[in-house]
């Protein structure tokens, strides 16, 4: 059985920036563990015939100076651009927002394709399993799923919770969102930077052309709807047609060549942690922490690439050998 100093579950933006700090401490004997194909959580971009389209986040912004450092470096090496926005510059990834996630997580040592069920806390630390019957020892665990499914892993596990922590993550709601993914034989008419965010349709949040974002050679095209309308029309197999219905006067639905939908049950959190993480057993060694976790002094006051960054980070820092 395998031994770990500590194990991450959750391979999004804040599993994989808590990873990277841990390896910056000399600590290479850890995991870092997904349920997904992929790294990256809503860092997501899918292939669409010859096109591609991000379909989660779309971009970030950059409101502290740690995350300004990181996000010149990621500028410096090409990895991302600066896509609108003068005066507050909304950034993207060159290549698709899921490139940069793979990008960071190069050198992690990763197990994809793998759900973690239970946690048993012992002498040594905590014995974790997943649900294909494979078991290994850790001595710390760091969780930065969707808080939700935090929540549903710590009901299912042996391990000491501290009650007031415990009640502070079932006071986050996330909302869902659903995206409409859509690629055309031909350019659109949408504008010349791809991005369109205002005078929409009630019930629609964005629209995204990722041809003239600069991501795909081929015309597709992201439609956001907003959580209100997801929630509303959540699990009703009509969705595509409902915002098909809702982009009419923007796009040619006769130049269409497929579609698919994307449902993100947990896109963002209603109600969000003034914490950067929380230490669940006040004892440093389970910890959980993510995009909803925001510090007391954060800004914008809301789940984002920057407040899933400073989370892992913050967690990173918090652990003690």
């Amino acid at each position: 059985m395998n031994n770990y100093e500590i194990t991450i579950v959750g391979a999004g933006f804040s599993g994989i920036t808590a990873a990277n700090r841990f390896l910056k401490q000399g600590r290479k004997d850890l995991l870092l563990v997904d349920k997904s194909k992929s790294v990256g959580g809503r860092l997501a971009t899918r292939r669409v015939a010859g096109g591609k389209a991000d379909h989660g986040a779309q971009f970030f912004t950059v409101r502290t100076k740690e995350f300004e450092e990181e996000v010149e470096g990621w500028l410096d090496q090409g990895r991302i651009k600066r896509w609108f926005g003068d005066e507050y510059p909304r950034y993207t990834a060159v290549d698709g927002m899921n490139s940069l996630a793979k990008h960071l997580a190069k050198g992690i040592p990763t197990s994809l394709h793998t759900t973690v069920t239970r946690i048993v806390q012992n002498t040594s630390g905590f014995r974790l399993y997943d649900e294909n019957g494979n078991e290994w020892q850790s001595e710390k665990v760091l969780l930065t799923m969707p808080v939700p499914q935090i929540i549903e892993l710590l009901k299912d596990s042996e391990v000491r919770v501290d009650s007031s922590v415990y009640n502070q993550l079932k006071k986050v709601v996330f909302e869902p969102t659903y995206v409409g993914i859509y690629k055309f034989n031909h350019p659109t008419n949408l504008p010349e930077d791809g991005h369109v965010d205002t005078d929409l349709p009630e019930g629609m949040e964005r629209m995204v052309d990722h041809e003239k974002k600069g991501i795909s050679k081929e015309t597709t095209v992201s439609i956001y709807m907003k959580s209100d309308w997801s929630r509303k029309y959540y699990g009703e197999d009509y969705v595509l047609s409902l915002i098909k219905e809702k982009a009419a006067s923007y796009l040619d639905w006769k130049d269409l060549e497929s579609e698919q939908l994307k449902r993100w049950r947990y896109a963002q959190a209603k109600n969000v942690v003034q914490s950067s993480f929380l230490d669940l057993s006040g004892e440093g060694t389970l910890v959980a922490a993510g995009d909803a976790f925001l510090r007391e002094n954060d800004e914008a006051k809301r789940t984002r690439l920057e407040s899933a960054y400073l989370s892992g980070k913050d967690a990173a820092a918090y652990f003690s050998w």
